[in-house]
């Protein structure tokens, strides 16, 4: 992948939605690293359980609230004179958004659109960047899925990303908003504190030395890729946004290697924790949830110059370090 212009990034005043949860924490600490001015907005501030240090705090301007607060996020913009927004606020749980569908509605969908006029009233930024997600596509014979696939969300979560990208597509065409979206597979890595997730609950689970739970049968397929390259993406993609006229594009980012839940978790199984070993019991209870489902980044690979830099075997080493020092602290 290209290296990333550092000289793009000094003093520039970005606001990042979302920025305390696990993707945000991460770009918040890569922008840092920039020498960007980040300012964070999210519903929780403050967090126990991130991987930002008192030390990256005191270089954020750090607001509390709602993404749906459109006066918010309009203040914001006009105090601050962003020039770049990252969008990531969102109930990003698929199995809470089945039990309140409307938190997910509200927070997915509204928070995008009050996000987006915000911009369109208030901003003038060069770059917005809008998170959707792979579940956007909804269920397709076709694998890979590519950017010009249909979006065809059935289920809350699903359909809550699918509006959102719609959202952001409409501001473009419409109002000409400099708006790019990403789509990725399943991020992975360090910091990561959903322990509904697979590989979080799984690391959890053999370093505590508890029996895994899978909710699938464990043949389900997805692509999982390290939160490191995601940001690096992210990244690229507000470099380039005028240089390449990335405007109303979307970008699948993914590790382009599907791999089925029980052969991950012998991946998993690969690394030594406290000498136990990963036990699991298959629950065959999820529902709702898409069989098969992966990504092709190869527009990602032809326009940014993108590409993972991490393996599974690599991130997933990085990654059960991690956890392991994080659960030894605990």
């Amino acid at each position: 992948m290209k290296a990333i212009d550092k000289e793009f990034w000094k003093n520039k005043k970005v606001l990042i939605t979302g920025f305390e949860g696990f993707l945000g924490s991460h770009l918040v600490k890569a922008l840092l690293e920039r020498k960007a001015k980040v300012i964070g907005l999210d519903i929780k501030t403050f967090r126990k359980e991130t991987i930002l240090s008192s030390r990256d705090y005191e270089k954020i301007v750090v607001y509390q609230g709602s993404v749906t607060n459109r006066n918010l996020i309009g203040d914001i913009l006009r105090k601050h004179s962003i020039n770049i927004i990252f969008h990531l606020a969102a109930e990003a749980i698929v199995s809470r958004s089945q039990v309140n569908p409307l938190k997910a509605f509200k927070s997915n969908i509204a928070g995008t659109w009050e996000a987006l006029e915000a911009a369109r009233q208030y901003g003038n930024a060069q770059a917005i960047i809008v998170a959707s997600s792979d579940k956007a596509y909804g269920s397709h014979k076709k694998l890979p899925y590519r950017e010009d696939a249909s979006l065809i969300a059935n289920h809350p979560y699903d359909v809550s990303k699918s509006c959102a990208d719609l959202i952001a597509n409409t501001y473009f065409h419409t109002y000409s908003l400099p708006i790019a979206i990403t789509r990725c597979g399943n991020i992975y890595g360090p910091g990561d504190f959903n322990f509904s997730r697979l590989i979080p609950d799984a690391m959890k689970s053999i370093i505590l030395n508890r029996r895994l739970k899978i909710r699938s049968d464990g043949t389900f397929v997805r692509d999982y890729v390290y939160v490191d390259d995601i940001v690096a993406g992210y990244i690229k993609i507000a470099e380039l946004m005028r240089k390449k006229n990335l405007s109303g594009e979307a970008f699948n980012l993914s590790g382009e290697k599907p791999i089925t839940v029980v052969k991950l978790l012998k991946e998993i199984s690969k690394f030594n924790f406290r000498g136990n070993e990963l036990k699991y019991k298959i629950m065959n209870t999820a529902k709702y949830e898409i069989k098969e489902q992966y990504l092709s980044a190869a527009k990602a690979r032809r326009v940014l110059g993108w590409k993972p830099r991490h393996s599974l075997d690599e991130g997933l080493k990085k990654t059960t370090e991690w956890y392991a020092e994080y659960f030894n602290k605990q």
